[in-house]
């Protein structure tokens, strides 16, 4: 009898590890990363995975450039940071969440598969102001949220923070 469980032992782990979609496609949360200088000490998530605070960011609001909320964020950088994301993390706290930084502006497209908490999923182009916003993204899903516009950053904080903060299209940021 013990050998079926090894078969879906092997099975599952690589099933795990078979997480990355090809093309365009991110998945929808990162890992850690770091910025020299200003890593300050980690906060052990419900998996395990540390959040690092790798910089502060604001949103502005496009009225009259007041500051709407600031929250703590971790930068992916990296491919392997992006391409991992939030993935695997069970919480995340309402002042965190993760700024993916790509090299040039394009259409962008995430996916929350492997990942188990619901985002609000925020394209932002050159300039810093939000172009798109994919809210409530179902955890675990495999379906496309693509940006619809051309953009450079993606920040995941966690579903329904856009509503709940009154973030939208034409808002700023500014992260350091």
């Amino acid at each position: 009898m013990q050998l079926p469980y090894k078969y879906i032992l092997i099975a599952s782990l690589y099933a795990s590890g078979c997480h990355e979609k090809t093309g365009n496609n991110s998945t929808a949360t990162e890992t850690s990363s770091s910025k020299a200088g200003t890593e300050s000490p980690g906060t052990v998530t419900a998996n395990g995975s540390d959040f690092r605070k790798d910089a502060s960011l604001a949103f502005l609001s496009k009225n009259n450039a007041d500051t709407i909320r600031k929250i703590d964020i971790q930068l992916a950088k990296t491919d392997k940071q992006r391409e991992d994301g939030l993935m695997y993390r069970k919480s995340m706290s309402d002042d965190q969440g993760m700024l993916f930084i790509f090299p040039d502006m394009e259409e962008r497209s995430f996916w929350m598969k492997n990942t188990y908490i619901s985002l609000d999923i925020i394209y932002i182009d050159d300039k810093m102001e939000i172009v798109s916003i994919q809210k409530y993204a179902t955890p675990l899903s495999e379906q496309s949220l693509p940006s619809f516009k051309k953009a450079q950053y993606v920040l995941e904080v966690n579903g329904g923070f856009c509503d709940k903060y009154h973030i939208g299209y034409g808002d700023k940021v500014v992260y350091h």
